[in-house]
C-alpha cells in the first residue's frame, strides 16, 4: 500500500467517525455489555433476550470488535474485552450511562451545526433548540436526571484521584461548588476523616446526592441554590470540578468573584478540569473543548487560560497538580 492510500483511508476512518459513535452508544442503551458478564454469547442469543434484531446486532458487535470493544472468538460468539467492561452497569468505574446519555439526539444534532458555528462564533445547541443547554435540561427533567447521572459516573472514575492528589491539611472544611449528587466530595471526605463539607448545586441536582452514607454521618450538609448568585461562606477549601469549563470566560469570572467573597483571608480554591495542551498531539481535553463549542459557550482552556481568569477575580494562581489527562488541579488564593 503505497502513502497516498493509506492517508485516504485515514481521512475516510476519520471522516466516519460518527459510525463509531452511534455503534458505541447503541451498545451501551441496549446494555449488550451487562448480559455478557457471564461469558461469550452468540448475537442471535443475545438480541432474543433483548428484544433486538440478530443479524443487525451481530453486525453491530462485529464493528465494535474492530474498533476493540468487544471480542468474537473463532466459533462466532461475542466477549468482552476490558473496553466493554466499562459499558457493564455494575462495573468500577462504569461508563454506561455516560455513553448512552451522550447517544441523545440533542448531542448530535449540536454537533451538526459545527460547521455553521464557526462562521458565526455562536452557539449550535441554543441556536437548534433556542435555549441554553441547562435550561432544556430543567424543562426536561427525566434528560436532565439522566445527564446528572451520567456525569456523576464520568466524575466518579477521578474522584478518588483527586482527593488522593491534594494535600487538605490545614484544612477543616470544604464547599464543592457545581458538585452535582456529591460523588467528588464524598470521596474527598472518606479519605480525610478530620473534614467536613457542604455540597452546593441547584436544587433538583443535589436532592439525588449520594452523601447520606453511615461514615459521613454528621460530617456533610447539602444545599440548594445558584452559586452565580451565592455560595456558602468560610470554607477553608472551595472546589470547582468540572464546572467552569462549562461557561465563557465573563461567567467564569462572576463565580470566582462570587467565591472569592466568601472564602476567608487562608482560604484555598480549586480549579480542577482537564488543561489544553500546547502542541499537536490528541488530549481528552482538546475532544471536550468541542463538546463544550457545540454544546455549551464554554470551551476548554490551557493552564495560563485558566490563571488569567483567577487573576481577573481577583485570586492569585498557585501551584497546579497533573493528577491525569482528564484533570488537573489548579489551586489559588486571595493572596
Amino acid at each position: 500500500m503505497d502513502e497516498s492510500t493509506d492517508l485516504t483511508g485515514q481521512l475516510l476512518d476519520l471522516s466516519l467517525g460518527y459510525l463509531k459513535s452511534a455503534a458505541l452508544h447503541a451498545a451501551a442503551h441496549w446494555r449488550i455489555a451487562d448480559l455478557l458478564a457471564d461469558g461469550p454469547r452468540s448475537a442471535d442469543d443475545l438480541a432474543a433476550e433483548a428484544g433486538l434484531n440478530g443479524p443487525h446486532l451481530a453486525r453491530l458487535l462485529r464493528y465494535l470488535a474492530g474498533q476493540g470493544v468487544f471480542r468474537q472468538e473463532e466459533d462466532g460468539r461475542f466477549a468482552l474485552t476490558p473496553l466493554a467492561e466499562l459499558l457493564r452497569e455494575d462495573a468500577p468505574g462504569s461508563m454506561r450511562a455516560y455513553v448512552d446519555v451522550r447517544g441523545e439526539d440533542i448531542f448530535w444534532r449540536a454537533a451538526a451545526g459545527m460547521h455553521e458555528a464557526v462562521r458565526t462564533g455562536g452557539n449550535p445547541f441554543e441556536d437548534i433548540f433556542g435555549m441554553p443547554f441547562y435550561r432544556y435540561l430543567s424543562a426536561n427533567r427525566e434528560l436532565g436526571v439522566q445527564f446528572d447521572a451520567s456525569m456523576a459516573s464520568f466524575s466518579e472514575a477521578l474522584s478518588d484521584e483527586v482527593a488522593e492528589s491534594y494535600d487538605f491539611g490545614g484544612a477543616s472544611t470544604v464547599v464543592d461548588v457545581g458538585g452535582g449528587r456529591g460523588g467528588q466530595l464524598r470521596a474527598i471526605l472518606r479519605r480525610h476523616a478530620h473534614l467536613e463539607g457542604t455540597l452546593l448545586d441547584l436544587e433538583p441536582v443535589v436532592a439525588g446526592h449520594v452523601l447520606d452514607v453511615p461514615e459521613l454521618a454528621g460530617r456533610w450538609r447539602a444545599e440548594g441554590g445558584d452559586f452565580f448568585s451565592a455560595v456558602p461562606e468560610g470554607g477553608d477549601v472551595y472546589l470547582l470540578k468540572h464546572v467552569l469549563a462549562s461557561w465563557p470566560d465573563e461567567k467564569c469570572v462572576q463565580l470566582l468573584e462570587v467565591c472569592r467573597r466568601a472564602m476567608p483571608d487562608d482560604g484555598r480554591l480549586l480549579v480542577v478540569n482537564a488543561l489544553v495542551p500546547e502542541g499537536n498531539e490528541p488530549h481528552p481535553g482538546k475532544t471536550m473543548d468541542m463538546l463544550m463549542l457545540t454544546v455549551l459557550n464554554g470551551k476548554g482552556r490551557t493552564r495560563a487560560e485558566y490563571e488569567e481568569l483567577l487573576r481577573k477575580a481577583g485570586l492569585v494562581p498557585g501551584r497546579v497538580l497533573d493528577v491525569s489527562p482528564h484533570a488537573s488541579i489548579v489551586e489559588a488564593t486571595k493572596g
